[in-house]
């Protein structure tokens, strides 16, 4: 995804377009497509402001932190749940998460899911 276009350049195509000039002429004079000028006065009549909005980041991770208490008491009441048990037990209670998120759930909090300890170094054969 690019990056937005600057505050100042849509401030100054919506001023000419509040001097008079159309949205899709505000636009040819920028250097910028119609349809974004158009998008910013509509921005701007609805919110009061055309700033961009942030982009990126976690928009998702607050669903399953709210059951966090949940998950982490099934870990502990069952220290070798898989995390396809864990999902399939939050589902019987109404929540549907996939394995991925149960994944990214724990490597925020650094709880590992190895199942076996790790084998020490060998010194004459390959271990794994």
């Amino acid at each position: 995804m690019g990056k937005p276009l600057s505050n100042d350049l849509r401030l100054r195509a919506l001023a000419a377009v509040d001097a008079g000039a159309s949205r899709r002429a505000a636009a040819a004079r920028f250097g910028v497509s119609a349809s974004s000028v158009i998008r910013w006065d509509q921005a701007r009549r609805a919110c009061g402001d055309p700033s961009p909005k942030p982009q990126g980041g976690d928009r998702t991770s607050h669903r399953i932190e709210a059951h966090a208490d949940l998950i982490l008491a099934m870990l502990d009441e069952r220290g070798d749940i898989t995390l396809d048990e864990i999902r399939a037990g939050l589902a019987e209670r109404g929540i549907h998460v996939a394995v991925s998120t149960l994944w990214r759930f724990f490597d925020r909090r650094a709880i590992t899911r190895k199942k076996r300890p790790a084998m020490p170094a060998s010194k004459t054969a390959r271990t794994c």
